[in-house]
């Protein structure tokens, strides 16, 4: 696992290149394996000009390209996952993991460690998440903290020694770039036991483990019969060992109960020093079957001092937690709305909270409502054009709760209402935020029995579990609505 080449590019339209290199860094031995790993199919990494101007094309972000090219603009060519081929000096540079964030262009180049042609499938390549891993660090690091320009040409200048710490001869070791920064300034400590390079620091104290997994489920529902609804978890688990000892070895395991959805897309820590095969195979890409690996799922690590995401997953589990129903009718300045929800059965009924957001977009104020609902209390924000059903802690025992009303509408103000481009006409939603503690909808869970800890001391282990809505939308089945299809997770 490691990467040829990383680069931090600024978006600015209007310049001559549409962008401008803030940062560039090359592993020439890195390069020599690829050479010799990718044979024939090799293909070198360029300068940053040649290369700046194709990866700003094949991301269409050059101010003077409208045109439409069938090799990069045809729907067989749309990019789920961020990551592209270049096209240099007549072939082509691939992978290359690349992504926009706030004005400025992350890429770097992962090795594979074999041929190119045919393209390997990108599960197989290990560069590509840790690639991706470096790009994150490299994003939080940028952004955390950062008000003015002259603060970010300030932590551009860090990144050169901090990589030299945090990813030396390309190979990521550590993510969090700003604990690096920090410990570059500790004094320098005599320890009995011999310390490795990338943990610059030793924890002294009481010995505790804290465990955390939290998972966000994201849906959108149609109720109708030519559109599947579609759902989808992700989990990520965060650590925070403070244990005493230079190299304290941690092996922390996540269980499925019997009926638990396996867990997929695994992206694991670097700090992991082995894992099992099937964990890093099972991907949502292929078709569920009874032979999935359903765990346990064990990371043995040397954990570093800072707290840290374990892995992170997704999970295809078979059904959402809440289905909805939403309906809007449209009569004069009037609409008419009927909104279902049922919590499943096999879902926790218990929330920290559970609330409906319903907006109504391109109106006017609301001037009268009258609803009824089975359930809960319903807040009225009139300029804002937004009715909140307070839903609370609890289904009723039915498991199902209703709301009906009519809602009335004043005059348009442009400036003051809220636009939306897509909800034009009936098409509207009512989008669900609620949180479950102590509790997953894969069934996902660490036994703190199962926590082995090999240091001095017995640790205090600590474990804790969330579900949170995320993206959660309920369509009005009565009128149109955007379509969305599982995207590629890797």
């Amino acid at each position: 696992m490691a990467q040829r080449a990383v680069w931090l590019i600024s978006h600015e339209s209007g310049t001559p290149l549409c962008g401008i290199v803030k940062f560039s860094r090359r592993y020439p031995t890195v390069e020599k394996r690829a050479k010799v790993f990718n044979g024939a199919s090799y293909v070198p990494v360029p300068e940053d000009g040649p290369f700046l101007k194709a990866l700003l094309f094949e991301l269409r972000l050059l101010d003077d390209e409208k045109d439409f090219l069938e090799s990069r603009d045809s729907c067989s060519h749309i990019n789920k996952t961020s990551i592209y081929g270049v096209p240099v000096g007549g072939e082509e540079l691939w992978p290359v993991v690349a992504f926009l964030k706030n004005g400025m262009i992350y890429a770097c180049v992962p090795l594979v460690e074999q041929t190119l042609s045919p393209r390997p499938p990108l599960i197989s390549i290990s560069g590509i998440s840790q690639g991706f891993e470096l790009l994150f660090g490299v994003q939080d690091f940028l952004s955390s903290g950062q008000k003015t320009d002259s603060e970010l040409n300030t932590k551009l200048s860090q990144l050169s020694d901090l990589l030299l710490q945090t990813c030396p001869f390309g190979t990521l070791l550590d993510a969090n770039l700003q604990n690096s920064l920090d410990s570059i300034n500790f004094a320098s400590v005599t320890h009995l036991q011999k310390q490795p390079a990338w943990k610059t620091g030793t924890y002294k104290g009481k010995p505790q483990v804290s465990i955390s997994i939290t998972e966000k489920v994201n849906s959108m529902q149609y109720d109708k019969q030519e559109i599947a609804d579609t759902w989808q978890v992700v989990g990520v688990v965060t650590c925070k060992c403070d244990l005493e000892g230079s190299m304290p070895n941690v092996t922390i395991s996540l269980s499925l109960p019997t009926n638990g959805s396996p867990l997929q897309d695994i992206l694991v820590h670097p700090c992991v020093t082995s894992l099992d095969s099937a964990i890093l195979t099972s991907s949502s890409i292929d078709a569920m079957d009874d032979s999935a690996f359903s765990g346990p799922y064990k990371f043995p690590l040397t954990p570093p001092l800072e707290s840290f995401n374990l892995c992170y997953y997704t999970s295809q589990v078979p059904v959402p937690p809440i289905l909805g129903f939403y309906q809007v009718k449209e009569e004069e300045v009037q609409l008419k709305i009927t909104v279902n929800l049922k919590l499943h059965e096999s879902v926790k009924n218990s929330f920290e909270f559970c609330e409906a957001h319903i907006p109504f977009y391109n109106r006017g104020p609301i001037t009268h409502v009258e609803y009824k609902a089975s359930f809960g209390q319903l807040e009225v924000f009139r300029e804002k054009s937004l009715l909140v059903w307070i839903i609370g802690q609890k289904f009723p025992k039915s498991m199902e709760i209703s709301l009906s009303g009519t809602i009335t509408f004043g005059a348009k103000n442009h400036e003051k209402q809220p636009f939306d481009q897509i909800c034009i006409g009936g098409t509207a939603y009512l989008k669900l935020h609620f949180r479950i503690l102590d509790y997953t909808l894969t069934g996902c869970y660490v036994d703190q029995h199962s926590v082995q800890v090999f240091a001095s001391g017995k640790p205090k282990i600590s474990t804790y579990r969330k579900l949170i809505s995320s993206d959660y939308y309920i369509w009005n089945s009565k009128a149109p609505a955007p379509v969305t299809y599982g995207s590629l997770l890797l």
